[in-house]
């Protein structure tokens, strides 16, 4: 299996005159839904797939309380979840006030697990998918394609 990719023109916002450079952007293909997660969890243990669904819904609760309060989520090898904050910069501490906080965020760290996974991708090129219109739900095929 090989990370699908297509290759896209991109200009540079800070460079607007310089022209495009070609960059990969890695293509989605399919999903994998929580129902489908969880049958495929029940087929490599012991756990029911009406097990596996329970536990991971009681991780989602367990882990929203604690991110609520401020808690870092350590997952062992899989990574770490926390709350990450973005806002408007104060010329003191004693200017800023929380109003100031303009976006809070998941912040997600991969652990060794998938950090090791991303070191060992094959990758493979592909045409750019369609892209949709506002004015249809159809894809029309990209510009010069």
């Amino acid at each position: 299996m090989a990370v699908k990719f297509s290759v896209v023109a991109k200009k540079n916002p800070s460079r607007i005159t310089e022209p495009a450079k070609f960059y990969a952007q890695a293509q989605g293909y399919g999903e994998m839904s929580f129902d489908l997660i969880c049958k495929d969890v029940d087929s490599r243990c012991t756990a029911t797939r009406a097990d596996v669904a329970a536990v991971l819904n009681a991780l989602i609760t367990t882990m929203e309380l604690s991110m609520v309060k401020g808690e870092i989520i350590r997952l062992g090898d899989f990574g770490t979840f926390q709350v990450a904050l973005s806002s408007a910069g104060a010329a003191t501490e004693k200017e800023f006030h929380s109003s100031m906080i303009k976006k809070s965020r998941i912040a997600f760290r991969p652990g060794k697990l998938l950090t090791n996974m991303l070191k060992t991708l094959d990758y493979s090129q592909v045409a750019k998918l369609p892209v949709k219109t506002a004015a249809s739900a159809t894809p029309e095929a990209p510009a010069g394609a």
